[in-house]
């Protein structure tokens, strides 16, 4: 199964349960005319995770991997600081690692 599979499984069980959550979705538009990717803008952080919920007033950040896939090193950046700011961050691969969070 690919990432986004993955990912759309894990949004409608969200949307089933009604949490409060959106997708994510941080890679730069490709501008066909320059033939490159836009560049980000500004205060846009890399290695924001996939899916971000809200609940009882925590963050939680969800990176969806498949079963081979690995954080990048924004990624684990990433997390570190959410961490270090009283977040939560998961790394999940399938609709059960989201149960097993509580979601």
């Amino acid at each position: 199964m690919k990432e986004t599979d993955i990912q759309r499984v894990i949004c409608d069980y969200l949307a089933a349960k009604k949490h409060f959550f959106w997708r994510t979705n941080t890679t730069p538009i490709f501008d066909p005319t320059r033939q490159r990717f836009r560049a980000m803008p500004k205060y846009a952080l890399a290695g924001v995770p996939d899916i971000i919920v809200i609940k009882d007033g925590w963050f939680i950040g969800l990176e969806v991997k498949t079963r081979k896939g690995r954080q990048s090193a924004a990624q684990k950046d990433f997390e570190k600081r959410c961490k270090e700011a009283g977040g939560e961050y998961w790394v999940v691969r399938c609709v059960e690692d989201v149960q097993s969070i509580g979601l």
